[in-house]
């Protein structure tokens, strides 16, 4: 059933594109199914909206669905409306609404990836009606098979006649990410039918001597998914942006913060060294006993709320709001909403506005306009909560507080200020507790980007092979065990 409009919108686009999105455009026009991978702030949005009016006018599909993150609806309707001349339907967790606005000639919808699974059978049946192309927007959302809403899309890819996957960092945490986001498109052809399959020849190594068998099959991902695929960085994309220097600062932690660190540290210790090796179904509790160790080195109140005393981090990052805020906005990340608000009071000089997962959207997105356009200097974020979507090139600045394990919030965290319309150059500071877990931290997140470059292909074999880090699990026991003695 295809819709009649009274009187049909123009499909033309109200901006011209740059010369890679139209490219990117001309790559993936004709193809039922399609990842466009740029890298993050390089316009994917701009993209999908040219390649969404070009489906319509072409008489490909009848209308449109959009699916994004909740907190990016609101964007993606301002973004459609700018660049187009239509105004497009948002499906929410209204159902009799929604069931209105399915059964109502609509080109463009948009909606988030939770509607999508508590309306599955109503979409379902929707999808047998007309013709319905597909976009995803930020498609690592279903990058766990294992997730009900995963195995949700996964039920109903074949429905949509086009299907599109777009995010910057399809692999960056871990390079069998890329699986359940691929199988959407293909149903496994390139990558294998079987994830665990996958996920063990894509895995980080275990020891050092596999570096080389680990470099061949992550090679592999690149050439098995090229036929549908499209990338560009801002280097091949000819996108001349301001430089990007990344600074660690080292940072002593006082006696009192060290001995409490030094006893969560042996406790994890001894657990470590029953366990062993970090076997797969192992790691995500392995982690999460880790990320006490962050949060120790971070700030000993997150843990014991007894503690008043002023951490080794606090002052560093006073100092350097201090001296950045005098010439530029500063946006200081960290992983824990409790360091969000303890931080908004330690920073009040410098009048901060905050974003967590706990904040209402109406209050996330007045900060976000108070950053932008008031006098606020500081923005103290989780990554969780605004690592995508965000333009707040206000700043040129960003501080990490402290760093999770998690690659695409560090890189999509980063490039909230180095992007599109950014004018200076950007600095990316991480702090660093001195002998502690953030030492390797940074050496495991450059383990994962070298990895996902070469799976994405932005690097060749040679590179990764010069400066990959293969000593992940090494550098994690010198870490646990600082004394070197496995009697521990």
């Amino acid at each position: 059933m295809a819709f009649i409009l009274r009187r049909r919108p123009a499909l033309s686009t109200k901006h011209q594109a740059y010369a890679y999105q139209v490219d990117a455009i001309r790559l993936v026009k004709d193809l039922t199914y399609a990842a466009i991978f740029h890298e993050q702030g390089l316009g994917k949005t701009k993209i999908a909206i040219d390649l969404s009016l070009l489906w319509l006018e072409n008489d490909i599909v009848d209308t449109v669905f959009i699916v994004t993150k909740k907190s990016l609806v609101e964007n993606w309707r301002n973004e459609v409306k700018g660049h187009s001349h239509i105004t497009p339907h948002i499906l929410s967790g209204n159902r009799a609404q929604n069931s209105t606005s399915l059964n109502s000639p609509v080109l463009i919808y948009i909606t988030n990836y939770e509607t999508i699974a508590a309306n599955v059978k109503l979409i379902k049946l929707f999808l047998q009606t007309c013709r319905v192309g597909c976009i995803l927007d930020e498609s690592q959302k279903i990058k766990n098979p294992d997730a009900n809403l995963t195995k949700t899309f996964h039920e109903i890819a074949s429905f949509f006649d086009r299907r599109i996957i777009m995010t910057g960092t399809p692999a960056a945490n871990r390079p069998y990410d890329i699986w359940a986001q691929i199988k959407f498109l293909d149903n496994g052809e390139s990558l294998g039918g079987n994830f665990d399959t996958f996920r063990q020849e894509m895995d980080l190594p275990k020891n050092t001597g596999k570096s080389n068998d680990y470099m061949r099959r992550l090679t592999t991902i690149h050439k098995r998914i090229t036929p549908f695929t499209v990338r560009e960085t801002k280097d091949t994309a000819g996108i001349h942006l301001p430089n990007k220097t990344i600074f660690n600062r080292y940072v002593k932690l006082p006696s009192w913060q060290m001995d409490r660190y030094e006893t969560y540290r042996d406790e994890l210790a001894y657990e470590y060294k029953i366990e062993g090796i970090i076997e797969t179904d192992k790691v995500d509790s392995i982690l999460k006993r880790l990320l006490r160790l962050v949060q120790c080195a971070s700030n000993p109140g997150l843990i014991d709320g007894n503690y008043s005393l002023e951490p080794a981090k606090l002052p560093v990052l006073i100092d350097m709001c201090r001296e950045f805020t005098s010439v530029s906005k500063v946006i200081v990340w960290t992983g824990f909403i409790e360091n969000v608000e303890w931080l908004s009071k330690k920073l009040k000089e410098f009048d901060p506005v905050i974003i967590h997962g706990s904040l209402p959207m109406q209050h996330r997105n007045e900060s976000v306009r108070k950053f932008i356009n008031a006098s606020n200097l500081v923005l103290i974020a989780t990554p969780g909560a605004a690592k995508e979507g965000l333009t707040l090139t206000v700043a040129n600045h960003a501080i990490f507080f402290d760093r999770s394990f998690s690659l695409d919030d560090y890189l999509q965290a980063q490039d909230r200020i180095h992007r599109i319309s950014q004018t200076k150059d950007c600095f990316i500071h991480n702090l660093i507790a001195n002998d502690t877990i953030d030492e390797w931290v940074d050496v495991l997140l450059t383990a994962k980007y070298r990895a996902a470059q070469l799976a994405q292909g932005d690097i060749d074999a040679s590179t990764f092979r010069d400066t990959f880090r293969t000593d992940v699990s090494e550098v994690l026991q010198s870490v646990l065990f600082p004394q070197g003695s496995n009697e521990q």
